[in-house]
């Protein structure tokens, strides 16, 4: 045979580069700093929950609203559940917007130093990126969207800055383009950033994505959901339905709903991480790092004379990883997640290590 299986691929996937998810290396004895995961486990209330539902009923299929869920999501929020869209982490979520809610013809506007999945998402929908660069301190500025765009999306906070705006400068950019779609991906927002879910009853070209992954340490159960205008929300229903009605499990949504519900562990972990965010911030200063200010469960450092792939491999060799992108603007940055408290310790005593030794035994110094 001679042909190549390839010849059956759509054009479209021909030409598409697929976004890269953070490296899951099963080494022993890793210091895992690289993909943002709460460093501490989920409520023991979303274990209990999810351990329950193992039983019987996992012959039936799970309820394809998800209504318990909607309804524990709408409660903590204050809005109705018809505002509320869940699906299978906020990736599927957003992929689902990219589908069915952005105009192929205006374009999508997003920082052009942001998650690396809206890209990747224009390519496979055949919509128009617009990225838009940051400002020189990394802040996000919204005023240089295209006029044109159909959509805007705002990661806030930011990855990998971790940098985040009030809830009241997308407010005031929702109201001056209501021809644009501003779409607010808030995965990392209960680390300190201000939500913009209050503003959803105020725009209706306002719509706001979170995730459990991050402040609810549920990244392994990939549950996301979407608040906003409720033709928005219905409109997401419809492609969901059109493809997988049933993309939450039964585990899935009685562990969802439980984490929800526990606002005593949510609020005790989320202080926590906070905590050592701070402490993490002020100790990678103090070795000489050029740290932007988070809100996020990360901190986006750099060294001002270490290339950031050589640290970032330094740190490897002592089984310390972090993230290390290799984009223009950002490629001596490093992005750590905040882990354990001995987690960050053992970093910051490899750090100081690292640079004790002295820039002569790295082959790329900057």
């Amino acid at each position: 045979m001679t042909q190549s299986a390839k010849r059956f691929l759509s054009p479209t996937v021909n030409r598409l580069i697929p976004y890269v998810p953070g490296e899951q290396p099963q080494i022993e004895g890793l210091i895992k700093l690289n993909t943002n995961e709460n460093p501490y486990p989920p409520s023991e209330a979303a274990l209990r929950a999810m351990r329950e539902a193992v039983g019987p009923l996992l012959r039936l299929y799970p309820d394809p609203a998800a209504s318990k869920l909607k309804n524990s999501i709408a409660r903590l929020h204050r809005i109705s559940p018809a505002q509320v869209f869940v699906g299978n982490g906020s990736d599927e979520v957003l992929a689902f917007t990219f589908q069915g809610l952005l105009s192929r013809e205006g374009g999508c506007a997003f920082p052009a130093i942001s998650y690396s999945f809206y890209p990747v998402y224009c390519q496979l929908y055949g919509i128009t990126p617009l990225p838009f660069a940051l400002n020189e301190d990394f802040s996000v500025p919204l005023h240089r969207a295209s006029e044109g765009a159909a959509c805007l999306i705002v990661p806030n906070p930011n990855a990998p800055t971790g940098m985040a705006l009030p809830a009241e400068s997308i407010a005031v950019f929702a109201h001056s383009r209501p021809a644009t779609l501003v779409v607010v991906d808030e995965a990392y927002v209960d680390f300190g950033a201000e939500s913009c879910i209050g503003l959803v009853n105020r725009f209706d070209n306002l719509m706001v994505v979170q995730t459990l992954s991050k402040s609810r340490a549920l990244a392994g159960l990939r549950v996301g959901f979407a608040v906003g205008p409720a033709e928005l929300i219905e409109a997401l229903e419809r492609i969901k339905n059109s493809f997988n009605s049933y993309t939450l499990d039964r585990i899935a949504i009685a562990g969802a709903v439980a984490a929800i519900e526990d606002e005593a562990w949510f609020s005790q972990n989320r202080s926590r991480v906070i905590e050592s965010r701070a402490w993490l911030h002020r100790a990678l200063v103090a070795c000489g790092m050029q740290v932007l200010p988070s809100l996020a469960n990360f901190v986006f450092a750099r060294h001002p004379a270490l290339a950031g792939a050589t640290l970032a491999a330094a740190l490897r060799e002592r089984r310390i990883l972090v993230r290390h992108f290799a984009k223009p603007g950002i490629e001596d940055f490093l992005r750590i997640t905040v882990g354990t408290e001995d987690e960050c310790a053992a970093l910051l005593g490899a750090l100081r290590e690292i640079l004790e030794q002295g820039l002569q035994a790295f082959d790329h110094p900057r």
